[in-house]
């Protein structure tokens, strides 16, 4: 069961890999240079595709930032690392370089844009008026109260010189955009906070995010450029992978091995211990009355689920959150087996992408003196998986398409 739930998690996560989905949406050649502007955890990946199909003889270089340890070979496009979530000077400085190498585009150039999560903390160039601790610092407290990625990603465009549409409103030459979708929706405007994107919302939207949790305003906020302007004209955004498309990848993983995939969506979000709860609640609907699908069954969803941190000392992230709630709310229940783990390979604050449950996890943490609600309550999963040695450690996977959860009822 456990080869099972592994295998059918790199299927999700091989159905959003950059030299795979990337090559045949690559356009012609323009007359002029082409500029490749790549932000996100996919970045680098993203940039080595284009180079292993873009023509030798055709001038292509650029600027590709990702996280730190998530870097690759490249040729032709520098790759520059740089902090995540929380935006690092180094993110400025290389933002600061795209936005110039846009400008310098002309009519008869192109601009091909790599997009993926994680774009928003390192394409970080604040707005004038916002310096970057006051960026780090709204970031930091944004993250630790639980906001959606979407609330965070208003009130960062709205801090920004080149979110929102801005680095696109920037360039003369035509704009392709290339996004990995970590969001639910999978709107570009919300993909690394659009910066290739028209954005609808406000000013007053990112004012009222922060007076949502009681955050004060780092500085002032600027307007972003909105759907029907005419810088937007040149430009296209096009999403080539998806949650979905992952999920479906994993479904098939299930089915070939003769358990029914039920695929509950790919745009779950809210607190992540709640999520468990409706989760077991479905969970039990079907062991004890096999409704509204008989076992064998697989749960499988994504989206992106919140953490509101209740301890300062709190290990983990979402995933792991996740399951360390399913696994004490069904308690009672046995012959369970679930995966939750990030398809980016990282889970919040660690190295591990997400943990795995089974039928003895509690059964061996009671063993050795661990009581799961004590670490749900703290915010630690990632020590209760680590102790029992059932931690996913996958490594910097280098796409990004959010959260990953399998629950399989038998």
């Amino acid at each position: 069961m456990r080869t099972l739930l592994e295998d059918a998690f790199r299927a999700a996560v091989g159905a959003a890999d950059p030299f795979k989905v990337l090559p045949p949406h690559l356009p012609a050649p323009p007359r002029g240079r082409t500029f490749v502007a790549a932000a996100g955890k996919a970045a680098v990946s993203m940039a080595v595709a284009v180079e292993r199909h873009w023509p030798a003889t055709v001038t292509l270089d650029g600027i590709a930032v990702t996280r730190y340890g998530h870097s690759l070979p490249t040729g032709r496009i520098r790759v520059v690392e740089a902090s995540h979530p929380v935006p690092s000077e180094a993110g400025e400085r290389t933002a600061r370089e795209i936005l110039e190498g846009v400008r310098a585009l002309g009519p008869d150039d192109l601009l091909l844009a790599l997009i993926s999560g994680g774009g928003s903390a390192l394409l970080s160039l604040p707005a004038e008026g916002v310096s970057m601790a006051a960026l780090k610092a709204v970031t930091a407290s944004l993250l630790r109260c639980g906001a959606s990625i979407q609330e965070i990603n208003t009130v960062r465009k709205h801090l920004s010189a080149i979110q929102g549409g801005r680095l696109a409103a920037a360039c003369r030459a035509p704009v392709l955009a290339l996004a990995i979708s970590d969001v639910t929706g999978d709107d570009p405007t919300h993909i690394a906070s659009g910066p290739c994107a028209p954005d609808p919302t406000t000013c007053a939207d990112a004012a009222a995010v922060l007076a949502k949790y009681g955050i004060e305003s780092p500085g002032p906020f600027s307007e972003t450029p909105k759907p029907g302007d005419p810088a937007f004209a040149r430009v296209e955004n096009r999403v080539i992978a998806t949650a979905h498309r992952s999920l479906e990848a994993a479904a098939e993983v299930f089915l070939v091995r003769g358990v029914t995939p039920v695929i509950l969506g790919d745009s779950i979000t809210g607190e992540a211990s709640e999520v468990a709860k409706v989760m077991a609640a479905l969970v039990r609907e079907i062991r004890l009355h096999k409704s509204p699908w008989k076992p064998p069954v697989a749960l499988i969803s994504g989206g992106e689920c919140t953490v509101t941190l209740r301890s300062s000392g709190g290990r983990g992230g979402r995933c792991s959150e996740f399951l360390l709630a399913l696994a004490t709310a069904l308690d009672d229940l046995d012959n369970l087996w679930g995966i939750a783990a990030d398809t980016d390979g990282i889970d919040g604050s660690e190295d591990n992408a997400g943990a795995l449950l089974h039928p003895d996890t509690l059964v061996l943490a009671r063993a050795l003196g661990i009581d799961a609600k004590a670490y749900l309550a703290a915010n630690d999963s990632y020590g209760f998986f680590s102790a029992l040695g059932d931690l996913v450690v996958t490594g910097p996977t280098r796409t990004n398409v959010n959260d990953y959860r399998a629950i399989l009822v038998r």
